[in-house]
């Protein structure tokens, strides 16, 4: 099935992402709030924009690909109002939520989002759902196993960890649904614009994770209270 197909020909790049820094750090007990701080904000400024790219994705497919406006209605249903999830950890952690609403994403994450616009706008829009196989494929993998060691490294609460939560293993059945999308992508271009749209992401989704140990004191917007 090409869900398979998929995920063994961008193994690599998958691999080259959770061997990253900040990520391998993090699962040896090794990160600081500062950090994590960082991490959630440069998450609120890609997850921001998970419902409007679905809302393009579903007005630009063909009547043809019915099936699939119904699968982003559905997701859109569900990924609504997740950046507030995010805004809020980031207060549990001594945040200041404000002032994270209102900053600059860093450079990565602006491109990563740059791209997932032109992918939809200018190329083809099931192009996206490579975002959304490294973004949901990646934190199922790891979320759960994430906030594990955040929480007992920097000893917060469970309340700062929703978001990564909601991304762990309570979120399997998004990744069933995908594989069963994803298998009803027959023809050879749209596999050939899956898998490169998908090995791209997962490369500009590093830059991601690589850009909190750029600056992570600076990027990390503390609470004055």
């Amino acid at each position: 099935m090409f869900y398979d197909t998929l995920k063994q020909e961008t193994a690599g790049e998958q691999m080259a992402l959770v061997s990253s820094e900040i990520i391998t750090r993090c699962m040896a007990r090794n990160i600081t709030l500062d950090e994590y701080i960082a991490y959630l904000t440069q998450a609120y400024h890609h997850v921001k924009f998970t419902v409007p790219l679905l809302m393009a994705v579903g007005a630009r497919l063909p009547e043809s690909r019915e099936w699939l406006r119904v699968a982003v209605a559905e997701y859109i249903e569900e990924e609504i109002g997740h950046q507030e999830w995010i805004l809020n950890d980031i207060a549990v952690c001594g945040g200041d939520k404000e002032a994270v609403r209102r900053s600059q994403p860093a450079m990565q994450t602006e491109l990563m989002i740059a791209y997932a616009w032109d992918m939809v706008n200018r190329r083809d829009p099931i192009g996206f759902f490579g975002m959304v196989h490294v973004l949901e494929g990646t934190s199922v993998n790891l979320a759960d196993h994430a906030a594990d060691q955040i929480k007992a490294t920097l000893n917060l609460p469970e309340r700062a960890f929703s978001y990564l939560r909601s991304h762990g293993s309570i979120d399997q059945s998004h990744i069933q649904h995908l594989e069963g999308l994803m298998n009803r992508f027959t023809d050879p271009a749209d596999q050939a614009l899956l898998i490169h749209s998908t090995k791209m992401f997962f490369r500009l989704y590093k830059g991601v994770f690589d850009s909190v140990l750029e600056r992570p004191a600076q990027t990390a917007v503390r609470s004055a209270a």
